[in-house]
């Protein structure tokens, strides 16, 4: 999955919603990579596709197929990723 800029995005992204700029990528469904603080086994295999970024101001939104335009990266994490 892309950001509307053609980015790719990747856990652990910092990503922009609106005027929420805190938002954090926490699954890619897609490359089987979770933080830990969103595991593999929390989401029972029910969701197969796509990622999840937790916004604090709107909560964990997925997305399956596209972003919506508005999501805009901000920063790549500096850490390699966990799982």
């Amino acid at each position: 999955m892309n950001y509307a800029s053609g980015e790719k995005v990747m856990l652990g992204d910092r990503v922009g919603l609106g005027s929420d700029f805190s938002g954090i990528v926490v699954i890619d469904f897609d490359a089987g990579e979770y933080s830990p603080d969103y595991p593999e086994d929390r989401w029972g295999g029910f969701l197969k596709k796509g990622v999840m970024i937790n916004f604090p101001l709107y909560g964990l939104i997925h997305y399956e197929e596209t972003l919506e335009p508005d999501v805009r990266l901000i920063g790549r994490r500096t850490v390699p990723p966990i799982g």
